[in-house]
């Protein structure tokens, strides 16, 4: 089987990698990918916003499935045009990708489907705004509504702070924001696998959202992650499928809009049990590194029977025992304005570490230069170990092998879960 997979991360070189390995795997091809992807795929220069370019090249190619990454081209349709051409997609349409594309919805869902979350309003005004920053008190959480790329949320104990970012939301057009109560406890990253009506748990992972070590900071698209979880409680994934993803995919199939793909559950273990604190509609960057640098399972034939609606047929997946942690390279002012062109180097001597792999995210390749700097987060340096210290150790030397001019990383990924105890 040949098959496509849509977007430019290190998300889908991740992805890539995995199928790459796959023996059932013929031939491989991303729209448009990066540099890092191009040494394992065909890579193909169309807009992956573009559904009925990717649904034309999927067919031309004649592809036995388009894995859809990224969480824009999604909440675009591009799956839709996809299944319209009669090729599996493993991702879910417009319509169920409102799950991510708006909170509001989300939120909606989740009481229809009595899925346990934190106490939640929908405001369009900054009064409004107010009035349930005081609702719910400090730390305040406010989050856009829409697509903000996993840096659309602040949680201060600052209210004005709150207030201004609630205002720069609401100023853009159709804009509102969800005022939350604030949920206690460490976050879970679930991943779990839907073809429309079964579900199946991937294993659970923690990242790190801020800039900085300690937490702090601005909040990013993801510093770093790791998977399993020495610290999480036993049958997690299970309580989540029971309580959470089940319910959800069974709201959305009622409704028409068999959500088919990945559900990203971000979870929070408060100290009145699991409640979920956003739903994704794909897979999660940087979790994906590390998860599927764990999955022992064939990855290929898992995907397309999301995507053909025989999830229910599989047998249990199966994992390595090794523990995996990725730690991001970003880009000089991530995550704000980044700058651009740099020559990356170190990547080969990285590699030569025992366990570690590289996975391109913002990166180019320049004539006559090499692979440079071309985005915020740059690369994923993933690396697998016996054991969470062990393989932290071994993603540090690899990070320190790379060079990129003005480049910053967290040195704090994982070094509190390898003592046991979460981030």
């Amino acid at each position: 089987m040949e098959i496509l997979v849509v977007g430019t991360g290190a998300r889908e070189h991740a992805l890539v990698r995995a199928l790459s390995l796959d023996p059932s795997v013929t031939g491989l091809h991303a729209a448009p990918g990066n540099p890092g992807i191009g040494a394992l795929a065909t890579l193909h220069a169309i807009d992956p916003m573009d559904g009925a370019a990717v649904a034309s090249l999927a067919a031309s190619l004649g592809v036995g499935l388009v894995v859809v990454g990224p969480e824009a081209p999604l909440v675009a349709g591009v799956a839709d045009a996809v299944r319209a051409a009669g090729i599996p997609a493993f991702g879910p349409g417009a319509a169920a990708a409102r799950l991510e594309g708006s909170k509001a919805f989300a939120k909606e869902v989740m009481a229809a489907a009595g899925v346990p979350t934190a106490a939640a309003r929908v405001a369009t005004t900054v009064a409004q705004v107010a009035a349930a920053l005081d609702e719910f008190g400090a730390p305040f959480v406010v989050k856009e509504d829409g697509l903000a790329a996993g840096k659309g949320v602040v949680v201060t104990s600052d209210r004005r702070a709150a207030l201004a970012h609630a205002a720069a939301c609401l100023a853009k057009p159709d804009g509102r924001v969800v005022v939350e109560e604030f949920l206690d406890g460490p976050e879970v990253s679930l991943f779990v696998l839907s073809d429309g009506a079964h579900v199946v748990p991937l294993a659970p992972a923690q990242d790190f959202k801020r800039v900085a070590d300690g937490d702090t900071g601005p909040n990013t698209g993801g510093m770093g992650a790791y998977s399993p979880l020495p610290w999480a409680p036993a049958g997690l994934a299970d309580e989540v499928v029971a309580t959470v993803a089940a319910p959800t995919v069974a709201e959305m199939a009622r409704r028409g809009t068999p959500f088919v793909g990945v559900l990203y559950c971000g979870l929070a273990l408060t100290s009145h049990g699991v409640r979920v604190v956003e739903f994704n509609a794909r897979f999660g960057d940087p979790e994906t590194q590390v998860v599927l640098a764990r999955l022992a399972t064939p990855l290929a034939g898992v995907l397309l029977a999301a995507a053909t609606g025989s999830l229910g047929s599989l047998p249990p997946l199966c994992w390595h025992g090794e523990a995996a942690v990725t730690v991001v390279v970003a880009a000089q002012g991530y995550p704000g304005a980044v700058r651009s062109g740099d020559p990356i180097t170190g990547l080969a001597d990285a590699e030569q570490i025992s366990g570690v792999h590289v996975l391109h995210a913002g990166t180019a390749w320049r004539a006559g230069t090499g692979v440079v700097s071309a985005g915020g987060r740059v690369l994923s340096v993933v690396a697998t170990g016996a054991d969470l210290a062990t393989a932290c150790d071994a993603a540090y030397t690899a990070v320190a092998r790379i060079c990129l001019p003005g480049s910053h990383h967290r040195a704090d990924i994982a070094r509190r879960a390898a003592r046991g105890t979460p981030a």
